[in-house]
């Protein structure tokens, strides 16, 4: 290929600007983050109340619901999600949602979503075959609404600056959540993921599972930094 063939960057730029034109403010982004928002509160409600009912034939409490459907990590990433896309797509002005609307945040929420989705579909989607109004939810969960909150971030999410420290904060929360499950599942008994059952695997075996499952994520992360810093700007106008 001689040096006139090789595209410069700005005309890269450029194409990619005029393949993808739209932004976070703009019609078709507001239109994609209200549609994941709704399946997000869908799937979080619906899923809130298959829990509770359950608990309740089981004899327990609404609480003891809440309680068990706060175990999940899939259940408080969906919330997250609700809460996030609804900030975007109807631009709020309260601190919470100014906090959600930071490009680097978005893209945390967006890295947590696709990691529940792999995690799911590699590790645990053999286990039960939901059928009915539980497999809408259940696609809706660790699917739907994966795909596309990605496709938002590609498209939609401005070039952010990242950091080491930025980069690490993404960490407190899948560590603070391996943390809290453990506390909870010994003074319980109950682990929501056969991975970090202590009751079966054992914590050397358990905490061997979650170290693969954070390096995983680390790698996952690695990835969006990446895309985020040497593709997103061929595929929008900075």
């Amino acid at each position: 290929m001689s040096h006139e063939q090789i595209p410069l960057p700005e005309s890269l730029d450029s194409f990619g600007a005029q393949l993808f034109p739209a932004r976070r403010d703009s019609a078709a982004a507001r239109a994609v983050a209200t549609l994941i928002a709704v399946i997000s509160w869908f799937a979080f409600v619906a899923q809130t109340d298959i829990t509770i009912g359950r608990l309740l034939a089981r004899g327990g409490g609404v609480l003891d619901g809440l309680d068990r459907l706060s175990m999940y990590l899939t259940n408080l990433t969906i919330l997250m999600s609700a809460l996030c896309f609804t900030s975007l797509a109807f631009s709020l002005k309260t601190p919470l949602s100014r906090f959600f609307r930071q490009p680097s945040v978005i893209s945390a929420v967006v890295a947590y979503l696709a990691f529940v989705g792999i995690a799911y579909n590699l590790l645990l989607r053999h286990l039960w075959t939901p059928t009915g109004f539980r497999a809408l939810v259940n696609e809706s969960l660790h699917t739907v609404v994966p795909l596309l909150a990605i496709a938002y971030w590609i498209f939609f999410v401005p070039v952010f600056r990242t950091s080491l420290r930025k980069s690490l904060l993404w960490l407190v929360y899948p560590l603070g959540y391996l943390v809290l499950t453990l506390w909870r599942g010994a003074l319980s008994g109950f682990y929501p993921y056969p991975f970090i059952d202590v009751n079966a695997l054992g914590y050397p075996r358990v905490l061997l599972n979650a170290s693969l499952l954070l390096a995983s994520f680390i790698a996952l992360m690695g990835l969006f930094v990446a895309v985020n810093r040497s593709g997103k700007p061929v595929l929008q106008r900075r």
